[in-house]
Parts: structure tokens; C-alpha cells; sequence
């Protein structure tokens, strides 16, 4: 009887919401975006806002839409879940092919089940292929070739880097290590664990990201936090919402900065030299709350999370308060807008798109949980002196139709070895390559 109850409340809580019958936002996307963005009162409900795009995939024939002066390809089409993208020195080009790891007690209750629902809705919460793929072009047409299994029986892969003859992997509950050699197009050596990363069963945000420093000498892994809120108790945040500094001669890892609620890309901007990252910020507090953003990253600083938002702006709604920390929290330098899921960055170092150079590029997975839509594009962000400047120019758009339905969801970008923009499409199961108009074919370092 009371899981009939259950059944019948869930029900219509996801009927409810999925019919659009929530209010919409006040205020235009564009006061969320910027140095200053528009920060309203809260807004707070029994339930969330749950205005999901379904998840249709690419009909025949039909692409994303680059901006002016630019053009998009499939660089890879028929993967399985393609979230995350590291190109190697040689420009072959690893994706992880990767969804959510079994976190049962992330499910439970009536908010956890319909969480559930909504992510798979949207193109998530299914079986993980759990492993790294690797794409070469060998003609340099801008489309790949060769396509290989790279690394398997992984756990839920996310972030990826090479130092000298080293490939580490974060995989959901574990930094992991393999020996690489150029120009291979698959390991089969079994990788060392290097070190352990919060998972088990409540594991909210389950992506874990790595990036070494320009020296090679230091990883910097991303560890979203384990609930929204703290909700579950802050006990259940230990380790969580930070950005680890992970020394590789001594094996040993510090907090580097902390209350990041969910960082997932990180880079270094070419001018300053400066570590930067995006996190997507929390939810159920309107619409027009809480921008995502993109910040540098300083060591030892604390951005708000779960106490504040937007540096000093206290969440009523964590248990205890901790006014302390509040006053310490730290303001994120942009915003990317209210519930965009900015999740994929990449600086711009190179000549191909010289109207890029030195800013980032934005890979915005788009929301579930905003009336309207917001996200499900990439975005490029400008940058002078080492710091963002001005407002932020659509690069590829099209991921939503005309009935609210996703196409597809970009995640992960990156540069390929020409200077062409990559990105992770996770829904559509594709890589696209956005490049000059004028761009055919380019020298690769890996002819066959």
C-alpha cells in the first residue's frame, strides 16, 4: 500500500512538473551571464522546477549551427555516451565514453526517485560503457578515421592527462595511472591506483576531472559535492566540493580550493597562467538562481559552498549556518548563466580561429530544472589581461528544437592538434569539429 502511495504521488509530482505548469523566469538569461550578474530574491517550492528537454538524438542530415565564419562535422559519430575529451601530443584525440555509476542511495525517497527519472529523460543515469575510445585522423579531413577501444573495465571515467610516458584517468572512485607509449592505440596493461577519490553509495556528483600543471609536476582533480545543499548531512561532504592538489614525486594531496559545488573543466589561461575552472552551482532556488560560473582558481580559497552563493549570499536553507565561512567566501570572477550545466572548458592558444585567441570556449550541457530552457550550447568567453571581458558569443548552437526537445547535449571541449574546436555531444553520441569555413584538409602527425 505504501509503495503504491509512493507510485501514485511520484507520478503526479513528474506529471506536474514535466507539463510546464511552473512559473517562468523574471528576468532574461542574459543578467546571469558577466562580472555582475542579476542575483533576485530566492524563490522556493515544495518541488523543483523540472522543465527537461527529452533526449531525441540527431535526426538524418541534420547538425548543430556554428557561428558566422565557422563550419561543423561529425568527427566521430555512433559512440556510447561521449562526455569527456583529451587530445594527446601526437593529436589523437581520447574520449570517455562514460554515464553514472550504480549510487543507490542517491535514489532513495521521492525526490531521489524522480532525480532519477529526470536524468534518464534527459539522456543520463544508464549503464556506463566504462572506457576510453581513441579517434585518429590520418588524412586530415577533419573526420576520424581510426577508431579503437583505447582503455576498458574502467568505473565510470571522466578526466584525462598525460605527463612525460604517464596517462591518469579519474575514474569515479580512484585516480588511476598506465604507462603510455605514442602512437599506441590501446592499453592493455593494468593501471595502478595512485589515489582514492569519494564515491560509494550517495555519490551525488559522480565526474571526477584531472589536468596537470605546464610542469608536470602536479595533478589538480576535480570532486563535486554529494548533494545539493548538504542536505544529507555535512557529514556525508567530507572530501567533497573541492579541487585537490596532488604532488606526483610524493604521492601525496592536499585541498587546494574548497566550496566549489561541482567543478568539472579546469585550465590554464594562456595570458595570466592562472588555474580556472567552471562549477555548476546549486538548485531549487528559482529560475533566476544560482548563476553557474567560471572562476580562477586560488590556492586556499573558499567560494561559498554549501554556506553561500555568489560569494556572500547566505543559503537559508543549510543547517547549521556558519557565518564564519560566509565572510570568508570568495566572489566567482564570471557567470555563465542560471542552470546552464556549464560543464566543458578549453582556453584558446593557437592560430587557426585567431578571433579566439586567449578566451575560452564553454561547453554547456543545459538545464532540467529552468523554465525556459537555458544552456545546450557552446559558448566563448573573452579574455584580456588574464581576466574575462565583456559579454559571451554563441559558437554552436541547434541543440534544441522548435517543441523543446534536445538533439543532443554538448559536455567536454577541447582544441585538436589544427586548432579546431572539439566537442563532446552526449546525447547525440557524436564528436563535432567546428573549424574556419575556409579550412579542408590540414597536416596531421599521425599518417598511416
Amino acid at each position: 500500500m505504501l509503495a503504491r502511495f509512493i507510485h501514485s504521488i511520484l507520478a503526479s509530482s513528474v506529471v506536474l512538473t514535466f507539463s510546464g505548469c511552473t512559473a517562468s523566469s523574471q528576468e532574461p538569461i542574459t543578467a546571469s551571464y558577466g562580472s555582475q550578474p542579476v542575483l533576485p530574491k530566492p524563490q522556493s517550492s515544495v518541488l523543483p522546477t523540472i522543465n527537461i528537454a527529452p533526449a531525441k538524438g540527431w535526426p538524418k542530415g541534420v547538425m548543430p549551427t556554428p557561428a558566422e565564419g565557422l563550419k561543423v562535422q561529425p568527427f566521430a559519430q555512433g559512440l556510447d555516451h561521449p562526455r569527456w575529451l583529451y587530445v594527446l601530443p601526437n593529436g589523437d584525440v581520447l574520449v570517455a565514453e562514460t554515464d553514472a555509476p550504480p549510487k543507490p542511495d542517491d535514489s532513495k525517497g521521492i525526490r531521489g526517485k524522480i532525480a532519477k527519472k529526470v536524468m534518464q529523460r534527459a539522456g543520463s543515469s544508464f549503464p556506463s560503457a566504462n572506457r576510453i575510445r581513441l579517434l585518429r585522423d590520418t588524412n586530415g579531413d577533419g573526420i576520424a578515421d581510426k577508431n579503437t577501444v583505447f582503455l576498458e573495465n574502467l568505473n565510470s571515467p571522466f578526466g584525462m592527462t598525460l605527463v612525460g610516458n604517464t596517462l591518469y584517468v579519474a575514474n569515479t572512485d580512484a585516480l588511476i595511472r598506465f604507462p603510455y607509449q605514442e602512437g599506441a592505440t590501446k592499453i592493455t596493461t593494468s593501471g595502478t591506483k595512485v589515489l582514492e577519490l569519494p564515491a560509494g553509495k550517495l555519490n551525488h556528483h559522480w565526474t571526477k576531472n584531472v589536468i596537470a600543471n605546464p610542469e608536470g609536476t602536479k595533478l589538480y582533480i576535480s570532486v563535486g559535492s554529494n548533494s545539493n545543499v548538504a542536505e544529507n548531512g555535512l557529514d556525508k561532504e567530507v572530501g567533497r566540493a573541492q579541487i585537490l592538489e596532488f604532488d606526483i614525486a610524493t604521492g601525496k594531496a592536499r585541498p587546494f580550493a574548497t566550496g566549489l559545488r561541482n567543478p568539472n573543466g579546469m585550465g590554464w589561461q594562456p595570458q595570466g597562467g592562472q588555474l580556472w575552472t567552471v562549477v555548476n552551482e546549486r538548485d531549487e532556488l528559482g529560475n533566476d538562481l544560482v548563476p553557474d560560473y567560471m572562476t580562477s582558481v586560488k590556492e586556499g580559497a573558499f567560494y561559498g559552498w554549501p554556506y553561500s552563493y555568489y560569494g556572500q549570499h547566505v543559503d537559508t536553507r543549510v543547517k547549521p549556518q556558519n557565518p564564519e565561512m560566509v565572510a570568508r567566501a570568495r566572489k566567482p570572477d564570471y557567470a555563465l548563466g542560471n542552470h546552464t550545466a556549464s560543464l566543458g572548458l578549453a582556453f584558446y592558444a593557437t592560430e587557426l580561429m585567431p578571433q579566439y585567441r586567449g578566451g575560452a570556449f564553454i561547453g554547456q550541457h543545459g538545464s532540467w530544472n529552468r523554465k525556459p530552457h537555458s544552456g545546450y550550447k557552446v559558448i566563448f568567453v573573452p579574455f584580456r589581461s588574464g581576466q574575462p571581458y565583456g559579454q559571451p558569443q554563441d559558437v554552436l548552437t541547434g541543440f534544441l528544437n522548435d517543441k523543446g526537445e534536445a538533439y543532443g547535449r554538448p559536455v567536454g571541449v577541447a582544441i585538436d592538434f589544427s586548432g579546431a574546436l572539439l566537442v563532446a555531444d552526449d546525447v547525440g553520441d557524436v564528436i563535432w569539429r567546428v573549424s574556419p569555413i575556409a579550412q579542408t584538409t590540414y597536416e596531421t602527425p599521425m599518417r598511416e
